[in-house]
């Protein structure tokens, strides 16, 4: 399959069999003590596997509603990502700010006359192009969810209600789970969440040096590591950070026993 190719579907019943699931994961997160950068991440991953698009990603604002970068499907999303935010353009910043819904073809010369340089930067990444939905619940707006594609096709009426829907359940979760009566509140778990961010980017760093892998794949086996033996995304990350547990566990690689704390079954 190509890079510019989407994925086929097995059928409009899987499709909506992990439709279901993934309204599930997300609606568990309204329990107590969820990972708030597992949901950010199952999220973007939801986006890329159910809508076909080539990536997403997830900007929430701080206390001075400024929009930080929370989450991002692929190195390259995060590189764009970090790009808009740094030359203050694009749709992302735009839907926030408007609390719309923005849905532009970047081949279009008026997303040029609009946003020159995060459009020239898109397209020289492959983008064609991007829809990007308010993260909303009522009169609070507290970030941006942004899906990108590399084809001519973009969501059609459908599949945007759909990433509205999912963006919409994560708002709804993240404001559950902080209780947010209070700007400081708000401010003291969004930067937690940054603090978060940075640990994993270096973890998948050290797990993509010490496996020869790239960044992207790096980070899909530390999720499927975390999933699998359901330990929260950024405890497994400042484990890893702080030595107290191996890198070869987590690529999956055998750890050798100490000789000191021989296993159960050992002679």
């Amino acid at each position: 399959m190509s890079h510019n190719e989407k994925p086929e579907h097995g059928g409009d019943g899987d499709r909506e069999t992990s439709l279901a699931a993934t309204f599930v994961q997300l609606a568990d997160t309204l329990v107590r003590d969820f990972d708030v950068t597992d949901l950010f991440d199952r999220l973007t991953t939801a986006c890329v596997d159910l809508l076909d698009a080539a990536a997403a990603g997830l900007m929430l604002a701080d206390q001075r509603g400024t929009l930080q970068l929370m989450a991002s499907s692929s190195r390259a999303m995060r590189a764009l990502e970090l790009f808009e935010l740094s030359h203050d353009e694009g749709p992302c910043l735009d839907a926030y700010a408007r609390r719309s819904q923005i849905s532009v073809d970047l081949r279009d010369p008026a997303a040029r006359q609009s946003w020159p340089h995060f459009t020239a930067r898109a397209m020289g990444l492959g983008f064609t192009g991007v829809q990007a939905l308010p993260m909303r619940l009522r009169d609070r707006t507290i970030g941006s969810l942004n899906v990108f594609h590399t084809s001519g096709e973009r969501l059609d009426e459908h599949d945007t209600s759909l990433a509205q829907a999912l963006s919409d359940v994560a708002t709804i979760a993240i404001l559950q789970r902080r209780r947010m009566d209070s700007s400081e509140e708000l401010a003291a778990q969004l930067q937690t969440a940054l603090n978060d961010r940075i640990v994993i980017e270096q973890v998948k760093g050290l797990l993509a040096e010490r496996g020869h892998l790239g960044v992207d794949q790096a980070f899909a086996v530390l999720r499927d590591f975390c999933r699998s033996s359901r330990i929260p995304l950024t405890q497994t990350a400042r484990e890893l950070l702080t030595g107290r547990r191996d890198a070869d566990e987590v690529l999956g690689r055998t750890v050798p026993s100490d000789p000191a704390n021989p296993p159960e079954d050992a002679p």
